[in-house]
């Protein structure tokens, strides 16, 4: 038997995205801040979170604006989402600084990342206040997805093979291999 040893809590639940989140309303307030604490939270509808930190520079632009944009991170953007998490749009114009492409969402005013696969438009419907983070509540209200993340045989969200990046306690990981399709333990022990 494998012995265990006991440590203090901490926030040790990894990989976790490293999602590049675009915020504001206009592009004289435009912002993108990195977020690891995000996730889904509803299915129907469909919801999802951030937690910031309310010194963040981000934090007022989505208080303010109730919507931002979950924006993948791939291999080609591990620059981008480390310099987006570690310097304030204060002090720098993020996607000048990245070279990356504003859009409006189609559904929010807050742009979405144009070199990012996928873009999760949100609208906040509610913020709880945690401690050192506040969670944004959100509903998903549109999603774009790059054509190649299609599968042109049968139109779903293919996210294999497609080089997304994770965060894995202080480091940038690369997903990878699949290990087999969910359902699988009860499909073939009928």
């Amino acid at each position: 038997m494998m012995e265990k040893i006991n440590k203090k809590p901490t926030t040790l639940i990894y990989p976790i995205p490293a999602a590049l989140v675009s915020c504001g309303s206009n592009k004289d307030e435009y912002n993108i801040i990195t977020i690891a604490w995000t996730g889904t939270i509803n299915s129907i509808p469909p919801m999802c979170y951030i937690s910031v930190r309310k010194e963040r520079y981000s934090y007022d632009i989505i208080k303010r604006n109730m919507e931002f944009v979950i924006n993948y991170s791939t291999k080609d953007l591990v620059e981008a989402a480390d310099f987006c998490g570690r310097k304030s749009g204060r002090d720098y114009n993020k996607f000048e600084k990245m070279n990356l492409t504003a859009k409006p969402g189609e559904k929010v005013d807050a742009p979405i990342i144009i070199e990012s696969p996928v873009n999760i438009e949100c609208k906040v419907t509610e913020i709880k206040e945690l401690g050192s983070h506040d969670m944004f509540i959100a509903e998903v209200v549109n999603i774009q997805v790059s054509e190649n993340f299609i599968d042109p045989s049968n139109g779903t969200i293919n996210m294999q093979h497609h080089d997304l990046m994770a965060y894995s306690h202080g480091k940038y990981i690369q997903l990878g291999e699949i290990i087999e399709q969910a359902g699988f333990s009860v499909k073939n022990n009928k």
